[in-house]
């Protein structure tokens, strides 16, 4: 595991990254009645940024499995420092790590900006910054999110993962996405979101009732 002053940085190994992409399907199949994408995505050949509700240690399996069927990039996604060492096997699917020492904090930020040059990248992130209860229905987001994007020429993009068991055993899974066409400040974007959440939830809602 690589470590360049006060981060862990991503690694994409050769076999363990295909065998994650690998896995995720398989998982994803075994343990879901269903997968519904609801929104449109139009590749606009940008780095990609993907904003999410995470609520679950499924998220980053959802995340490559959307990033596997839409978007195509090369997955990176931050992780607390302390998780990160504990679950190795994320650094080399293209985890990386933050902590609270503020120059990690500061070097995790530049090196997701970085990541964010090159438009083969896709760069998951949770702006609320921890786990959340799957019943929340708005989001703060963390300052981090704005400095990271800032004067980049990206393509955001709004996910919402729902659970639904209906009548079955087996719950399905519904993800919803969003293309963003706001301001790249957190407040904008957090306000921006929780619109397009609450969408999301009464788009579920009435997929419930028909």
């Amino acid at each position: 595991m690589e470590k360049n002053n006060n981060i862990l940085r991503a690694k994409h190994h050769f076999f363990i990254y295909p065998f994650f992409q690998h896995y995720t399907k398989y998982m994803i199949k075994k343990k879901f009645l269903s997968v519904t994408i609801e929104g449109e995505f139009t590749d606009k050949n940008k780095a990609i940024v993907l904003i999410g509700n995470h609520i679950s240690w499924w998220d980053g399996f959802w995340a490559m499995y959307i990033n596997l069927r839409l978007f195509k990039r090369r997955f990176h996604f931050m992780m607390r420092e302390d998780q990160l060492l504990k679950h190795k096997f994320f650094n080399l699917t293209g985890g990386f790590s933050i902590s609270t020492r503020p120059k990690s904090i500061i070097e995790s930020i530049n090196y997701s900006a970085n990541i964010l040059d090159n438009k083969e990248n896709i760069l998951l992130i949770y702006p609320q910054g921890e786990i959340k209860s799957i019943y929340q229905s708005s989001f703060q987001f963390k300052k981090g999110i704005e400095k990271i994007i800032k004067n980049k020429d990206i393509h955001l993009v709004f996910s919402a993962n729902l659970i639904d068991y209906f009548s079955q055993p087996k719950p399905s899974l519904f993800i919803y996405i969003q293309d963003y066409k706001g301001d790249f400040t957190h407040k904008s974007i957090e306000e921006e979101y929780n619109k397009f959440y609450t969408k999301s939830l009464q788009n579920q809602i009435h997929r419930q009732n028909d």
